[in-house]
């Protein structure tokens, strides 16, 4: 296995260890509290992203997501058998994150996730949020001292702009629906938020 493919694992997994713990820890401390353990999941994960960013885009791109690897592969940046490696390890990557997470905090290996985010505002949300990621990455793109700052920003600032809180990646919602803590997604839901970050993809592609 290349440092390309590893790299995109060990980013992708490590980005779901901040997403999944940075929520367990924060229900811990706040005793419940949603709205300060959104403010902690949301500081912590643009952190943390920004970091993996900064550390891996000179890697393999630090791309963490499938539906940004797919416009690498349209922009001929990588090629499809690496484009099929990448969305592998990613997925795999998340799952991974999460099982470790749990751990950590002495939680079931894998669970259930039992939260509801279902509806047509999510379903908007998530295609709006991914069409957002999409062209920052683009614009951002032209000045790559500032792209990692840029995407965390964005990721932070989706958490509360969104009712769906900035899923954007097919990846995380996927190993999302393995933890039933705060940052989890029921396994109906799922479909939904997957084919509105495709029907993005779709829209993002046809207009560039």
């Amino acid at each position: 296995m290349n440092n390309k493919i590893l790299a995109e694992f060990f980013g992708t997994s490590l980005l779901l260890v901040i997403i999944t713990g940075s929520g367990v820890m924060g229900m811990n401390l706040s005793n419940g509290n949603e709205a300060i353990t959104l403010i902690a999941n949301s500081i912590v994960t643009g952190a943390g992203l920004f970091v993996l960013i900064t550390l891996l885009l000179p890697v393999s791109g630090a791309h963490f997501n499938p539906i940004v690897s797919i416009v690498s592969f349209k922009n001929k940046q990588i090629k499809f058998s690496q484009l099929i490696s990448y969305i592998i390890a990613q997925i795999f990557g998340a799952i991974v994150g999460v099982i470790f997470t749990h751990l950590i905090f002495n939680l079931p290996l894998i669970e259930s996730s039992t939260k509801i985010r279902s509806g047509l505002n999510f379903w908007l949300s998530e295609l709006a949020s991914t069409l957002i990621l999409l062209y920052v990455i683009k614009i951002g793109s032209k000045n790559k001292n500032n792209l990692a700052a840029l995407i965390s920003l964005t990721v932070l600032a989706g958490y509360w702009f969104t009712s769906s809180t900035f899923f954007v990646n097919p990846a995380v919602t996927i190993a999302r629906s393995l933890t039933d803590t705060f940052v989890g997604i029921q396994v109906a839901d799922i479909p939904s938020f997957i084919s509105a970050q495709i029907l993005a993809l779709v829209i993002y592609l046809i207009l560039n």
